[in-house]
C-alpha cells in the first residue's frame, strides 16, 4: 500500500485579499467625560458669575493628555459660550475635546485618524474590512472605511476571510 501525502493548504494565506483592520488605527489615550451640571445652580441654572468662579477654581491639570467629552447630565439649557469657556480652560491640557458622550468622542477620534490614512495600498485590490476587534470601534468608523475603500478597491467584504460578507464590487 502506498502512503498518500495529505497536506493542508491555507488558501486564505495565499489569497490576494488585503485586510483592513480598524483596530490598527485605534487612537491611543485615556477617554474621559466632564459633566457641566456640577457647576450649575441646582444642576439646572447657569449663573455666569458662579460658573466662571467654579471654572477658575477647578483643577484642569487632571485632564492632561486625555480625550475629553463635555456633556450635561441634566435637562439644563447650556449656551454655546459655556462649552467654549470650559474648552478655553482645558485647551492647555487635553488632546481632544468635544461636546457629547463617549461614543461621540470615539467616533470623532476615529474620523480624525481615518482622515490621515493613505488608501493607495488598497488600489484595485480585494479588501476585507475586519469585523472583530478587541478595542471599541464605533459603527461610523466602518462606514468611513467603506466610503474610502469603495473609491480605490476592486471589491470590499466584511468579516473574516473564511466567512466574509460581500459588500461592494466595482463594475467593469
Amino acid at each position: 500500500m502506498q502512503s498518500e501525502d495529505f497536506s493542508i493548504e491555507n488558501r486564505v494565506a495565499k489569497s490576494a485579499l488585503e485586510t483592513f483592520n480598524l483596530e490598527d488605527h485605534y487612537p491611543n489615550g485615556q477617554r474621559t467625560t466632564l459633566d457641566l451640571s456640577q457647576w450649575l445652580f441646582e444642576g439646572f441654572i447657569l449663573r455666569e458669575k458662579d460658573f466662571r468662579a467654579a471654572l477658575k477654581a477647578h483643577d484642569w491639570s487632571q485632564y492632561q493628555d486625555q480625550h475629553l467629552a463635555l456633556f450635561c447630565s441634566t435637562d439644563a439649557i447650556i449656551p454655546a459660550w459655556a462649552y467654549i469657556l470650559v474648552t478655553a480652560q482645558l485647551g492647555a491640557y487635553v488632546k481632544t475635546v468635544i461636546v457629547g458622550d463617549l461614543e461621540a468622542l470615539e467616533s470623532h477620534l476615529y474620523q480624525t485618524a481615518m482622515a490621515q490614512i493613505d488608501w493607495t495600498p488598497y488600489q484595485d485590490k480585494a479588501v476585507i474590512i475586519k469585523g472583530c476587534s478587541q478595542k471599541p470601534v464605533p459603527k461610523n468608523a466602518y462606514l468611513w472605511a467603506m466610503t474610502a475603500l469603495q473609491k480605490v478597491a476592486k471589491s470590499v467584504m466584511y468579516g473574516e476571510a473564511c466567512s466574509a460578507v460581500p459588500l461592494y464590487k466595482r463594475g467593469k
